[in-house]
């Protein structure tokens, strides 16, 4: 279907966007909606790309969100395969990467963001992937199909750590860079930290920690090696750079948005724009759940959350968005759940022990916890999630105490 005009644009048809489209039909709007799609393809998981996806454990159709029939029943157009290039507030247009323009009444801007690349030399060879689209996996997986067996990653957060997880179980040789001195430097506590370097390590990955890449090495246009400060060349056939996003909001911000780091957004996920929201990886907002800090929460449950917030506000039943963060990453046979952010924290301690592969990481903040990191311990997530929201001060040798459900801490009297 074609028009010129929608009731309800949604720029991006990633989890927000998609959500979005779905929250508002069941809210009951009945307007024109059209998504704005980067990508070819109808909108689908994200997480399952670097794990399940790459591994050829679940094909592509699985990951979609919804079917294309679903989407047709509820009345949802897109168009896929294009960008916003421009936005007009004024007159409420939107310029796309065709050259045509698309008006709109509200328009909620659901982006996400771009790969962070590596400013190095050598950083645009050929064989140097990110792995944030379908298509970003489908490159590397043909080179691999291909028979290149050498494979160098760079970052050690989420992505480049459930990247390294899915290659080393294929049996490639992979080596992954750290330029901090331990992986998951600024989202976790040192316990997880060195709990998941001794994981990778001991399933085989040449893990490399305070490992600063000076330039990329390569031969007729394709990469060959990573090359550290320190002089040493690491031999790679392909590389997979994972060191987070950059927000994908110019063209809102060249419109007059506010936002310095993403968009920034009220309790109702408004930007400084008139009937222009933003949702998801791109929106930064005072989180109550990290002491009213300002700031981008990557993750599909914010996302997912942010877009309902937004659709249930147009159609009528406005609310602060309040909704509680959670977190997972699957790596091997470890599944880590995290609820609250950890931002802050001044404690931790340790429920469980990291040499059965099954313990807990709690953090507190002046006494209260904050957050916990959960790994194989789905009773404590579950259960600690409350100790969060209610900001509970727990004694410190009940919650060390694996064996006392953290539950009675949630029930216990608090001064």
């Amino acid at each position: 279907m074609t028009m010129d005009r929608a009731d309800i644009v949604i720029v991006g048809a990633g989890h927000g966007g998609a959500q979005c489209a779905i929250a508002l039909r069941q809210n009951g709007f009945a307007g024109t909606i059209m998504v704005v799609g980067r990508e070819p393809e109808y909108p689908y998981e994200r997480p399952p790309l670097s794990k399940d996806y790459f591994a050829r454990e679940k094909a592509f159709e699985r990951l979609l969100i919804r079917p294309p029939a679903f989407w047709a029943e509820k009345d949802v157009n897109f168009l896929l395969g294009t960008e916003v290039t421009a936005v007009e507030p004024a007159s409420r247009q939107l310029t796309l990467s065709d050259g045509r323009s698309l008006g709109y009444g509200k328009l909620i801007w659901a982006t996400g963001g771009e790969p962070r690349r590596l400013s190095c030399a050598g950083a645009d060879l050929a064989g140097v992937h990110a792995v944030r689209t379908r298509a970003d996996c489908d490159a590397l997986m043909a080179e691999i199909d291909a028979g290149k067996r050498e494979i160098v990653v760079i970052g050690g957060g989420y992505i480049g750590l459930e990247a390294a997880a899915v290659l080393s179980k294929m049996g490639l040789k992979v080596t992954l860079l750290e330029a901090l001195p331990r992986v998951l430097a600024r989202v976790a506590g040192e316990e997880l930290s060195a709990f998941y370097q001794q994981v990778h390590r001991d399933h085989g990955v040449d893990l490399r920690l305070d490992a600063r890449v000076d330039c990329l090495e390569g031969a007729d246009g394709q990469v060959s090696a990573v090359r550290l400060e320190d002089g040493e060349r690491i031999p790679a056939q392909a590389v997979i750079v994972g060191i987070g996003i950059i927000p994908a909001v110019e063209p809102l911000i060249r419109a007059g948005a506010k936002g310095t780091n993403g968009i920034d957004v009220d309790a109702g996920c408004r930007t400084s724009l008139p009937d222009i929201y933003a949702i998801g990886d791109c929106a930064a907002f005072a989180c109550d759940f990290a002491g009213g800090q300002v700031m981008r929460v990557e993750s599909v449950q914010n996302a997912n959350d942010m877009a309902i917030c937004v659709a249930k506000a147009i159609c009528g039943d406005e609310r602060p968005y309040r909704a509680f963060p959670w977190f997972w990453s699957n790596q091997y046979d470890l599944k880590l759940q995290t609820a609250g952010i950890n931002t802050g924290f001044d404690q931790t301690v340790m429920r469980g022990t990291p040499a059965d592969g099954a313990f807990s990481v709690v953090y507190l903040r002046d006494g209260k916890v904050i957050a916990l990191d959960c790994v194989n311990s789905v009773k404590d997530y579950v259960q600690g999630r409350k100790l969060v929201e209610l900001g509970i001060t727990p004694d410190i040798g009940r919650i060390t105490d694996a064996t006392v459900p953290l539950k009675e801490l949630a029930l216990a009297p608090q001064d």
